[in-house]
């Protein structure tokens, strides 16, 4: 049998543990002041007490964030989220799921399910995505959850995760009487501790069977490397579209991947090569080609978007496209009808998109949209198109 080099052993153990969400996870464990911590007490606390219990856990798009499991993608219809959650109840417990039960049959089912699993001291955990998309409308699916775990013989833990910080306002005032207001804010890992995760996952363990030489030496250039100013730049550019902890995973799986085994260390030019696997090419291409006027009209979203504008639309685009024209006097200056059609296939571009379905009823000028890509993207795109007038990469430099 063919002995493995100290370089491979270490892979294997790099690429194990980035592929153990628990192994990460312990990091966060360690503090008793972790958001981490503070959620486990909740659910085991409700688990070994016997209590309801409801959470929010809240904070920018992927900082982070079983159970019956929804998302307000998915399942923001009441009737669809309903029978999704008789459909996950009835696989847990090897029961038959009926499709073809009403709203009002799965609501009993899940009181039945509520009060067996709380006399069997079971306690059921609700995992909510998108919870704010579940607070829109009539809010039936809220108030009959959170009402069935009224009951004393119920035992269950609803989570609701939501990137809205106001997540709790959208709640009507009787859902919100129901609801405990536990609040836990998700925050991208400020730069210290993001270098200490990244020390958690890339020292070699001084205990393992690898020679004592290679350890040190391995250890050493990890060391060196996060202190680099140019490996914080690459950190910069890879958290900024999205902080997640998988994100940062899977590229610390991509940077293994590139590591090269004769010398058997991680180098910079590693991480920088996992970085460009990790990059969004798509929307930088589709940048590439867009006309001076489809610039002009993401450039003004991001600004109003910068503003916090409640309300974009065609419209307040307009609006901030001739503020632009009248502070700069530009000469790129287009007819309305034309702004439309350039508007018009932006949508089909996917670059923009009309914001859920709020204003199904309305016109295309109308309806609200949002960007669907970052602020780094669309400077990067900005640079990248030959079309670009200079006006537009100084407004953006202004803004960053």
């Amino acid at each position: 049998m063919v002995q493995m080099k100290p370089a491979e052993q270490a892979a294997i153990i790099l690429r194990s543990r980035v592929s153990n969400p628990s192994f990460a996870s312990s990091f966060f464990s360690q503090s008793p002041d972790s958001n981490y911590s503070k959620l486990k007490y909740i659910i085991s606390s409700s688990v070994a007490e016997a209590n309801n219990n409801s959470v929010l856990l809240l904070g920018p798009r992927g900082c982070g964030s079983t159970a019956v499991k929804l998302n307000g993608l998915l399942h923001s219809d009441n009737n669809c989220a309903l029978k999704e959650i008789a459909k996950q109840l009835c696989l847990e417990h090897q029961l038959q799921f009926s499709k073809t039960a009403s709203f009002d049959e799965n609501s009993q089912f899940l009181l039945s399910m509520l009060r067996e699993c709380g006399l069997a001291h079971k306690t059921i955990v609700f995992v909510l995505d998108e919870f704010d998309l579940f607070a829109q409308g009539k809010q039936r699916l809220l108030y009959s959850l959170l009402d069935a775990m009224q009951s004393v013989t119920s035992q269950a833990v609803v989570v609701g995760v939501s990137c809205r910080l106001d997540a709790d306002q959208l709640l009507e005032k009787r859902v919100r009487s129901r609801f405990s207001h536990r609040k836990l804010l998700f925050l991208p890992l400020p730069r210290e501790e993001l270098n200490r995760l990244l020390e958690h996952i890339l020292l070699l363990p001084e205990d393992s069977r690898l020679p004592n030489e290679y350890i040190a030496a391995f250890n050493a250039k990890i060391h060196n490397t996060l202190a680099d100013d140019k490996f914080r730049e690459i950190m910069d550019l890879l958290c900024y579209p999205d902080s997640s902890l998988d994100h940062l995973l899977r590229f610390l799986f991509s940077a293994f991947c590139h590591m090269d085994l004769n010398s058997g260390l991680l180098s910079l030019e590693n991480f920088k090569s996992a970085l460009s696997m990790m990059q969004r090419q798509p929307k930088l291409e589709a940048l590439k080609d867009r006309s001076v006027l489809e610039l002009y009209i993401l450039v003004c979203m991001k600004r109003l978007e910068v503003k916090e504008v409640e309300m974009c639309n065609f419209n307040t685009i307009m609006k901030e496209y001739k503020s632009i024209h009248d502070t700069f006097q530009t000469s790129d200056y287009y007819a309305r009808n034309v702004c439309l059609r350039a508007f018009e296939h932006l949508l089909e571009c996917a670059l923009i998109s009309f914001d859920d379905h709020r204003g199904n009823g309305l016109s295309a000028e109308f309806r609200p949209v949002k960007l669907l890509i970052s602020w780094h993207e669309l400077h990067q795109g900005l640079k990248s198109n030959p079309s670009c007038p200079a006006i537009l990469n100084k407004l953006m430099n202004r803004e960053g």
